[in-house]
């Protein structure tokens, strides 16, 4: 992998992992592509996502200590309510991830599946955009809405099934105001991208020992764009917006369609 493939990837988790348009469909389909890339596993991509959610963090400082700090006596019922259902949504996502893990890799190899599911992804922020506004904040939120937004971030380990997109849109369809549905979004992709990141560090041994400022471009491209990206679909969503993202989830996935079983 040379390091301007390793920006040009970058770049596209950056944007498309905050933007609810499927980073690993993107990736899959920028892969396919490129000349000769390679890597073990899925050791890349991983890291990648490591990128964006270091901007997550980053970006999320505040969030992130109101809930450490709920932890401790005194500390906030609100904020410790929203760690409880992080945490109860993070289960089926770590039990789907799990079963899933052996055959993950295998998939992002089959453009009609990525296609297919950017088509699901399209149709979900469709139905989403158009659902009446909610009010409720993240404190409102309750088991149901952690257990279903913590089953579409499982399903979306199958590329083309937008993770931002799938539980975001979630989200609205529950009634959940749109800013506090991404802030629960991004939070709670934090664990989920963390396990799956210590799962793939058996591979580093498999990296050329030429190839590791590339991974490390990849990745700094990764956090730098997911900055920018977050501040961006914030805006987005509080004006309801998802028209444009899932025409284009639509088109797309319709043209990975049809060029992948298209004969010739």
């Amino acid at each position: 992998m040379t390091i301007l493939q390793a920006t040009i990837l970058g770049l596209i988790q950056g944007v498309t992992e905050f933007f609810p348009v499927s980073s690993s469909g993107h990736l899959a389909i920028a892969q396919h592509f490129l000349p000769g890339f390679n890597q073990p596993g899925l050791l890349f991509d991983v890291l990648l996502h490591a990128g964006t959610m270091a901007a997550v963090l980053l970006f999320f400082r505040e969030d992130l200590i109101r809930l450490l700090r709920s932890c401790f006596p005194g500390g906030d019922p609100g904020e410790r309510r929203v760690l409880l259902l992080l945490i109860l949504a993070s289960v089926p996502t770590a039990i789907i991830g799990l079963a899933a893990k052996d055959i993950v890799a295998e998939l992002f190899e089959v453009m009609p599946l990525v296609g297919g599911m950017l088509l699901v992804t399209g149709l979900l922020l469709f139905y989403a955009g158009r659902a009446k506004a909610g009010g409720r904040s993240l404190t409102q939120m309750n088991k149901v809405d952690a257990l279903l937004v913590g089953i579409a971030q499982g399903l979306a380990v199958m590329p083309g099934i937008s993770r931002s997109g799938s539980t975001i849109g979630c989200l609205l369809l529950r009634g959940v105001d749109a800013t506090a549905a991404a802030r629960f979004s991004f939070l709670l992709a934090l664990p989920a991208v963390g396990g799956a990141t210590l799962l793939q560090l058996k591979d580093l041994g498999q990296v050329a020992s030429s190839e590791i400022p590339a991974y490390l471009v990849g990745t700094l491209v990764a956090f730098v764009s997911g900055l920018l990206a977050i501040r961006l679909l914030l805006v987005v969503l509080q004006r309801r917006r998802l028209g444009g993202f899932a025409l284009y989830c639509l088109l797309l996935g319709s043209v990975i369609l049809a060029t992948s079983l298209l004969p010739g």
